[in-house]
């Protein structure tokens, strides 16, 4: 096992491969708009949710491949889960679909396509963490809103 290997392994996980948990994709798959932009009594809903995760896989892919970090102080974290007007129509809600593999799609390919030895790099502007630490802490956050997202659906549809 290779940390590309296991990374790849993560990543496919949270999105779609049944593995420990339901993915990702199999999760959205039925989802109205109308249930995906449902919110819970913590103004959360599974689209903002699925914002987060698109914002911050979008973040640290633009930095593993530009081979650096960049701090993005611009955004309050909060702002992440924000929805815009159009994902409360169909249109909109599928181009976040859309959006969303995508960038688990672009993840898995610039993993295959990096060499070993990137990941065992440092980040000095980030804790002088290792790429496939971060990458891996990643797939961990992802996974985290992934559960979430499963508990919301369920909610949804037993009202």
């Amino acid at each position: 096992m290779t940390y590309k290997s296991i990374l790849i392994d993560q990543i496919t996980a949270c999105y779609n491969d049944k593995s420990w948990f339901i993915p990702l994709a199999d999760i959205l798959a039925d989802l109205t708009v109308s249930e995906a932009v449902t919110e819970n009594e913590n103004k959360q809903s599974i689209c903002s949710i699925v914002n987060h995760i698109i914002y911050w896989n979008e973040r640290w892919l633009e930095r593993f491949k530009a081979g650096e970090f960049v701090s993005n102080n611009t955004i309050n974290n909060d702002e992440t889960f924000s929805l815009t007007p159009d994902q409360f129509e169909d249109l909109g809600w599928n181009e976040t679909l859309i959006r969303l593999e995508k960038v688990f799609s672009n993840w898995r390919t610039v993993l295959e396509e990096t060499d070993e030895s990137k990941l065992t790099r440092q980040i000095p502007e980030y804790y002088n963490a290792q790429w496939w630490g971060v990458v891996s802490n990643l797939s961990i956050h992802n996974a985290y809103h992934i559960g979430q997202i499963m508990l919301l659906k369920k909610l949804i549809r037993v009202k």
